[in-house]
């Protein structure tokens, strides 16, 4: 997998044209510069959050003593199930109800931005290629400038772009993103299955 090929996936994953609705929800009540605030703090934390899984994360599946198929494998059904939710969305969203108030870490940083699934694909990355570590890391950094773009410019998207073609978006980033996990999940069986 390229760099570029593993950001678009993590772009994907983090699904920030799908979050624009949510974050505007949720910032609705702030004055224009707090929601500015409110909103770099939440894509900083999560940026740490990923970034720690990124490096962390070959200790914690070496902990759990993981197989790098296993891994590849859950991460695929996990990401497919996720592309799933984009295209048939529910009407609490793609990550459930969104408590009221200025949010601080959940729902923003974590599980929006930085989701489980986001956590496991920088895992089974550095898995598969722990001497690419800064691939990945230019990868998980091009990913964010994107979401933080995207979710900074939200309430522009929100008026030029209206709920049906954010939607379309969404789902169309959805039917991407299950492409990606079947690959991943058939890379996943095609190593489990490969004659020792």
């Amino acid at each position: 997998m390229t760099t570029l090929s593993a950001a678009l996936m993590l772009f994907l994953i983090m699904d920030s044209i799908g979050n624009v609705p949510v974050f505007l929800a949720l910032l609705k009540t702030l004055t224009p510069a707090r929601r500015r605030v409110v909103l770099a703090r939440e894509l900083l934390i999560a940026l740490a959050v990923l970034f720690a899984f990124l490096f962390g994360g070959a200790y914690i599946l070496a902990a759990l003593q993981l197989k790098q198929e296993s891994v590849s494998i859950a991460g695929g059904i996990i990401l497919f199930l996720i592309g799933l939710r984009m295209i048939f969305p529910t009407p609490e969203g793609i990550f459930g109800e969104v408590p009221d108030g200025e949010p601080f870490i959940v729902p923003m940083a974590i599980p929006s931005i930085a989701g489980p699934s986001t956590m496991a694909a920088l895992m089974l990355l550095t898995n598969r290629h722990p001497d690419r570590s800064v691939d990945w890391s230019i990868a998980l950094l091009i990913a964010w400038l994107a979401s933080a773009v995207v979710l900074f410019s939200a309430t522009a998207l929100y008026r030029i772009l209206g709920v049906r073609a954010l939607s379309a978006i969404e789902r169309l980033m959805g039917m991407l993103l299950v492409a990606l996990s079947v690959q991943m999940f058939l890379d996943g069986l095609a190593v489990y299955l490969r004659p020792a």
